[in-house]
């Protein structure tokens, strides 16, 4: 866990697994990640979360952590918030039911899925734009990654981001209300999130636009899916479990996670779809560059296929996007027959769940600003420029940092040294003024006394 810059991260490294072998820093969206002593090392206020480094990293050095499971036990009242990929990590015979009844032997109390309040938060953000028309395009608060990455780096973009909570938000608030209208006190339950993505795990633990969340704990959805796995197979074929005692989900709030879930039910004009975070990435670049115009809405995903491809699932992101696909279509057929899908039990909370749903406006965390003051910013920029001029321009990673224009900010910051660079070495060693055995020590300092061995000639 890592608090600094006022964030909280669900990442962390293994020191002992570590072998330095760069690849999470080559691939990293905010390029937070440097090698130092042979080993990873994340820079807290430039890391978002977004769990690639986790999804890269060959060795499992990266992990993401979670609550402890046994903490559901703490509270007689337990809630089991699950999100739809959740149940699209199961086979087709696995009925939801069984899903259902499986959880509660485990020790929850109460299941409740995430997109019951997919509508309302739809809703919300709806009311939203039509007063805020100004502000397009606006950028959808859903994926935790996204509003991070934008915080980081797109900080003159923080005011088009809807200033809503997440449906998860939405339902946790629902299930706490509906307890505590039936007399159950507030200390007796505990809510508990099973979250697809490390994000939503630091978006829990340190929210964004409000002081604390309502959820008491996260599990994450690997860990749970496995858990439950393996108690459906040990009760076997022919274990009697009680019939889903609730309304199903619509199709619509079952599709929300996936991509275009969000934009298939705004009443934008002209909006987008992206998943993938550097599809984002590439996205935000040119919408801060004003090559984009009349765009109203955006939904921004960091996964590929959302949260069917989030960092903690189980299964192939399409396998899973194709159950809740066929989910999907079954509640349609149903809704036809004349069913109520569960998310209309949330009708009559409607206008207090969307006044609850509001946060403040979300705040830049740039890190990445090189001085408070505009005139040292300034003198440091055209440094950064100067030294990029030393530099090869290739982006080999020996120095330790993803770029060579990341080393030439480091050097300026103050968290590296252009004599890190093997080319610039050579250079300063024509020069006479760095030897063979100070270039050695550099890359000691890089990559560990292991890597750098043998005598000098």
């Amino acid at each position: 866990m890592n608090k600094e810059q006022g964030f909280y991260h669900s990442l962390d490294i293994d020191g002992e697994k570590c072998i330095g072998c760069s690849h999470c820093m080559k691939i990293c969206p905010t390029e937070a990640i440097r090698i130092r002593d042979g080993k990873a090392h994340l820079d807290a206020g430039r890391c978002i979360d977004c769990g690639v480094c986790f999804s890269e990293c060959p060795m499992k050095a990266i992990y993401i952590m979670q609550d402890d499971f046994g903490e559901i036990h703490n509270y007689p009242h337990s809630v089991a918030l699950i999100p739809a990929v959740f149940l699209g990590q199961f086979p087709d015979e696995i009925r939801v039911s069984r899903i259902y009844a499986a959880l509660k032997d485990l020790g929850f109390r109460h299941v409740f899925e995430v997109e019951s309040a997919a509508l309302i938060y739809a809703e919300a953000k709806n009311r939203y734009a039509m007063e805020n028309k100004d502000k397009e395009p606006l950028i959808s608060s859903f994926c935790p990654a996204i509003v991070r990455l934008i915080q980081v780096k797109y900080p003159s973009l923080v005011d088009n981001i809807i200033p809503l909570k997440a449906p998860l938000d939405i339902s946790a608030t629902y299930a706490l209300k509906k307890l505590t209208d039936q007399g159950v006190p507030r200390k007796e339950i505990g809510i508990f999130y099973v979250t697809p993505c490390a994000a939503k795990i630091a978006a829990v633990k340190s929210p964004v636009g409000e002081v604390k969340s309502i959820i008491d704990g996260v599990i994450n959805m690997d860990s749970l899916y496995n858990i439950v796995f393996k108690k459906i197979k040990e009760q076997g074929k022919d274990y009697v479990f009680p019939p889903l005692q609730t309304p199903r989900l619509s199709s619509d709030a079952i599709l929300s996670t996936l991509t275009n879930g969000e934009r298939r039910i705004c009443m934008a004009k002209r909006s987008y779809s992206i998943d993938g975070i550097h599809n984002v990435i590439d996205f935000l670049e040119k919408l801060e560059n004003d090559e984009i115009d009349g765009v109203q809405f955006l939904e921004l995903r960091a996964c590929d296929q959302s949260c069917a491809g989030a960092t903690l699932s189980c299964e192939n992101r399409f396998l899973c996007s194709e159950r809740m696909y066929g989910r999907a279509r079954k509640a349609a057929e149903r809704e036809r027959n004349g069913e109520v899908p569960r998310e209309r039990e949330m009708d009559a909370q409607k206008e207090y769940l969307i006044e609850c749903s509001g946060v403040e406006a979300v705040q830049p965390r740039s890190v990445m600003t090189l001085d408070p003051d505009i005139s040292k910013a300034l003198e440091k920029m055209e440094k950064i420029r100067k030294l990029k001029e030393c530099l090869p321009q290739i982006d080999c990673g020996l120095c330790g940092s993803p770029t060579c224009d990341s080393l030439a900010t480091d050097h300026v910051c103050g968290k590296g040294s252009i004599e890190d660079c093997v080319f610039y070495q050579r250079h300063l060693e024509k020069l006479g003024k760095m030897s063979p055995e100070e270039c050695v020590e550099k890359m000691k300092n890089i990559w560990g006394d292991d890597r750098i061995s043998g005598e000098l000639n």
